[in-house]
């Protein structure tokens, strides 16, 4: 009862933070006239041409203060996390910065963003491998064991984050998708944490409970940062989260799996993210190989915008299927 009154009170104070900062943050990116660039084949985007962009700078402060404000006994694997999503947000920065600067959709080059996220991602992978409360152990999904892959774990944690940073971007291509599916990925991420709390994570040690349970303050916190975000990034969005905030978002999903050892769990709790990727991969593996086009337009959410579904119903079906597939993940895991 203690755990859940904590994550209520920094879930609220995650929202009301998120809140209060947002309109003077919006008033500046206004101000600056840091709009958004848009494709010039995307139709269906022209209206969203200079809506305020750059928005992931509201939760980078607001997650980061309130988590640090809320941390509780033990936190390095907390605070660790707080370091990667500043981090990754600042590659998120840069190149929203160089598209505001240059006046381009394109910031960074792909080569360019790949090496600084390579580099924050090899370094993680050496200190879970170093770090004696996470190691080389991982949970196998849908039991009661775990297995040691050794120094794999060094380029498996590289590939989640790399991997989920960018699946989370692609998925921020409509108002709110991102900002939604998040928030219906950390409430299921908690509730699953919950039944861990009764079931694998019984014989853990205090301290490795209360770095787990900080975790959890950040996905609290998250949650209620995500809620208060989506009422100004809902359609019509008042304003975009940008590289600056789906890299930093990517980078929470991938530490908390990471640091509680769920790194197999992520392309099942998020696989509205997975598909955002896989749509892209196959779209450009077939064009190569064909000429042809299986998607209207990749990620598959444009797609089916393309196909007439309002931008809406796309994100609210997202939404739901994250929360329709964590339940299932959760039921199962209650049952075996």
């Amino acid at each position: 009862m203690d755990r859940f009154c904590l994550l209520i009170e920094s879930c609220v104070w995650g929202f009301l933070v998120t809140l209060f900062i947002s309109p003077f943050v919006i008033s500046f990116i206004k101000k600056e006239k840091v709009g958004q660039i848009i494709l010039n084949y995307v139709e269906e985007h022209k209206s969203k041409l200079g809506t305020p962009t750059m928005g992931g700078i509201i939760f980078l402060i607001s997650i980061s203060i309130v988590s640090f404000i809320c941390f509780q006994g033990p936190s390095k694997l907390a605070k660790m996390t707080i370091y990667i999503f500043l981090a990754y947000g600042l590659v998120g920065f840069l190149d929203d910065f160089i598209k505001f600067k240059f006046k381009r959709n394109l910031g960074l080059r792909a080569y360019q963003k790949i090496i600084f996220q390579l580099i924050i991602s090899v370094a993680i992978g050496f200190y879970v491998y170093n770090s004696e409360l996470v190691g080389s152990n991982i949970i196998i999904p849908f039991t009661k064991y775990n297995i040691d892959i050794g120094f794999w774990i060094v380029p498996l944690v590289a590939i989640i984050y790399l991997a989920t940073t960018n699946s989370v971007n692609l998925t921020d291509g409509l108002d709110g998708l991102a900002t939604s599916t998040t928030f219906s990925y950390m409430f299921m991420f908690i509730a699953f944490m919950f039944v861990l709390f009764q079931t694998m994570f019984t014989s853990y040690s205090e301290v490795q409970i209360a770095e787990l349970n900080n975790i959890l303050t950040i996905a609290s916190v998250t949650l209620g940062a995500m809620l208060s975000f989506l009422v100004f990034n809902c359609f019509p969005a008042k304003i975009f989260m940008g590289d600056t905030g789906s890299l930093a978002i990517g980078s929470l999903v991938a530490s908390m799996a990471v640091f509680t050892r769920l790194d197999l769990y992520i392309p099942i709790l998020g696989i509205m993210f997975v598909l955002s990727a896989v749509s892209v991969i196959i779209q450009v593996a077939y064009y190569k190989l064909t000429r042809k086009r299986i998607f209207l337009m990749a990620p598959l959410h444009h797609h089916f915008q393309m196909r007439g579904v309002h931008e809406v119903r796309i994100t609210t079906c997202y939404t739901l299927v994250t929360a329709f597939v964590g339940a299932v993940v959760i039921v199962i895991n209650i049952l075996i």
